[in-house]
């Protein structure tokens, strides 16, 4: 092949529609689609890749057109920037979604309801007094099979069972306790005397029994006090009593011994 073929080939290969004074740069259409992909992908990546292709391309062009694309290549620059930025955030981070947690409990946690205060019921105000001409007031008390009458007038708070003092009566603290009940709930105590009188029953029973008696004393004497015994169910009879005991067993379901031989 001789070298005067070689710039035929050249210029069959250069396209028809291009000027005649850019037919001697062969190299300028390859460069120029080099240059458009530089571009495109600069304009993706920042802008870095389309200054290494107009360098490697060597084309010279005016310094208006180069800025002319500064602002839209900055953009990406600032985007890149907020995306590294952007998992930085308080929002994001393990105390934040804690807090978040924290706070999406509470609102789901239902908000305790203040205490109920009870309401006492109020008496009429024509209820008067229940005393006798000595200034006693007298009621009865029950507790199982025991029965008491209890007589109470205003006093330094001796309490007298039987014709005896209520701790030589009931030796065990835990019955003379019961007998202080009503005083303690109403704020009486040390304020009044018992005279009672008991019978039937064991000593837990005369003691529920003596209660009971005093209570209600307590409300014949003085009206104002029943709402405050009443609701702590010191008014009521106690109706719990010993079940009897059924033929064919031994004590009330005490059946007997099953023997199989």
């Amino acid at each position: 092949m001789s070298d005067n073929d070689t710039p035929d080939k050249d210029a069959t290969e250069q396209p028809q529609d291009q000027p005649e004074g850019k037919a001697e740069q062969p190299v300028a259409p390859r460069s120029r689609s080099r240059t458009t992909g530089t571009r495109t992908a600069g304009a993706r990546s920042g802008g870095t890749r389309a200054a290494g292709g107009r360098a490697a391309a060597g084309r010279t062009e005016p310094v208006a057109e180069e800025s002319a694309p500064a602002p839209a290549e900055a953009a990406p620059e600032t985007a890149a920037a907020a995306r590294a930025a952007g998992p930085r955030r308080a929002g994001q981070t393990f105390e934040g979604l804690g807090s978040l947690r924290q706070a999406m409990a509470q609102a789901t946690r239902p908000t305790p309801a203040p205490a109920a205060v009870p309401i006492l019921a109020t008496l009429p105000e024509d209820v008067q007094p229940k005393r006798d001409a000595f200034g006693r007031s007298y009621a009865t008390g029950k507790r199982k099979n025991a029965v008491a009458r209890v007589w109470i007038r205003p006093g330094n708070g001796k309490i007298e069972v039987n014709g005896r003092d209520s701790p030589v009566y009931f030796a065990r603290p835990v019955l003379r306790m019961l007998l202080n009940q009503p005083f303690v709930v109403t704020d009486r105590l040390g304020q009044f005397d018992v005279w009672c009188t008991v019978s039937g029953g064991g000593l837990s029973g005369q003691a529920g029994a003596v209660r009971h008696g005093i209570s209600k004393a307590l409300t014949y004497y003085e009206p104002g006090l029943r709402p405050v015994l009443k609701h702590g169910g010191f008014l009521t009879r106690d109706s719990r009593v010993v079940e009897r005991k059924k033929y064919g067993k031994h004590k009330a379901r005490r059946r007997p011994q099953y023997s199989k031989r």
